[in-house]
């Protein structure tokens, strides 16, 4: 049975459609309301409040902290400010991604890590003769999401942190009513947004603070529906549906090298030995078979096909998680992971594995879609991702 959260005290009296899921043993809201609409559109256009403390953490110290972590993830940690976050995935011996997550470097030999699934073997297993020290921090601390166009003004507000020296993908020490927090400039919904990370004891005072600051703002408390929109509008991988974890799958068709999840970028193969560095740079000699892109359907053929069964459009409300073939004349060349229609982009937006060949950005293929238990195909063309990428996210 899912356990409460740290701010589950606030969320339940909050939570009126009763809808919840198990995120990593917690218990979690998938809409406050009925519908995930208000929600979303304070992403969009305001603020949402989103507990994200079921994240996996891990405080990592001592004089080898960085070399351990540039040792288990494809970044050089090293080369990691302090005050700065990096963006990192990590391997198995094969090339193979585990997991993806953050590193922010806090301190000259402190590093604080966060993981969608458990990591602390992982952590001791590479950190083994290295002068570091490994604690789970997961259940000690509670973290919440501020993310939307409004969330500096509230932070402002409410911390005494100094926003405009906090550049994208920063992190400082601040105070918020009087609590000593870190706050991030990160997030999962492709837009202006931080994070607040604050001691599991005073986490209900940190939520309380966040609301009273927020209320001129329009900030509304957000669940993982809403969150699902805004994540895949910034082309954001999801653990479990747009990959899968290495060793946790048996097919060696279920698993996939950085490079095939569009990751390359954040490979150094150019440093000292890292799990999977050997296997990533055979990989490197030869043409990947795989890429992970967007795909925008056509509205007007979808329209189409509805006509021809009498019917108007119609799409799931929420974001759907559920494979679809894609397809290139008579042949499957990729599958559909992540879709969903976008309120603000007036878009059907999907996130896909297709064959390497064609995944040009224009290329045209064709999507599978139900329409009265009968399976048909609407056109699909390749784009680049983000999909949603405001400039305000950057910007000091």
């Amino acid at each position: 049975m899912p356990i409460p959260s740290p701010f589950h005290e606030r969320t339940r009296a909050l939570c009126t459609s009763y809808r919840w899921k198990d995120w990593a043993g917690y218990a979690a809201v998938c809409s406050y309301d009925t519908t995930h609409d208000r929600e979303y559109f304070a992403f969009r256009e305001s603020a949402g409040l989103l507990d994200v403390s079921p994240l996996y953490k891990y405080e990592i110290s001592g004089p080898d902290a960085a070399a351990l972590l540039s040792r288990m993830v494809v970044r050089d940690v090293g080369k990691l400010a302090v005050g700065r976050v990096a963006y990192v995935c990590w391997c198995d011996d094969r090339g193979k991604v585990v997991d993806d997550g953050t590193v922010a470097r806090l301190g000259d030999d402190a590093f604080r890590m966060t993981a969608a699934d458990p990591t602390l073997h992982w952590l001791l297993a590479v950190g083994r003769g290295l002068r570091a020290t490994v604690e789970d921090s997961s259940a000690r601390l509670a973290a919440l999401a501020l993310q939307g166009p409004r969330s500096r003004d509230i932070l402002r507000a409410a911390t005494d942190a100094d926003l405009d020296a906090l550049k994208f993908f920063g992190i400082a020490r601040a105070r918020l009513d009087g609590i000593e927090v870190w706050v991030s400039r990160t997030g999962y919904t492709g837009d202006l947004g931080y994070e607040v990370w604050v001691e599991r004891d005073s986490a209900l005072r940190a939520w309380d603070a966040l609301v009273d600051a927020g209320r001129p703002h329009g900030l509304e408390p957000a669940g993982l529906d809403a969150l699902d929109v805004a994540r895949i509008e910034a082309g954001f991988l999801l653990l479990g549906i747009d990959y899968y974890s290495a060793p946790k799958v048996v097919l060696e068709s279920r698993q996939s090298t950085p490079d095939e999840l569009g990751l390359a970028w954040m490979v150094d193969l150019d440093r000292g030995p890292f799990v999977g560095r050997d296997a990533i740079a055979a990989e490197r000699r030869r043409p990947p078979a795989w890429r992970f892109v967007g795909l925008e359907v056509a509205w007007e053929a979808l329209e189409a096909l509805y006509e021809s069964y009498g019917l108007p459009p119609a799409l799931p409300a929420t974001a759907r998680r559920d494979g679809l073939p894609i397809y290139r004349g008579a042949r499957q060349v990729g599958k559909a992971t992540s879709h969903t229609w976008s309120p603000l982009l007036k878009k059907y937006l999907v996130l896909a594995t297709v064959e390497a060949s064609h995944a040009a950005p224009g290329s045209l293929l064709e999507l599978e879609h139900t329409v009265e238990f009968e399976r048909r195909r609407v056109p699909a063309r390749v784009v680049a991702t983000p999909f949603f990428d405001p400039e305000r996210k950057r910007r000091p």
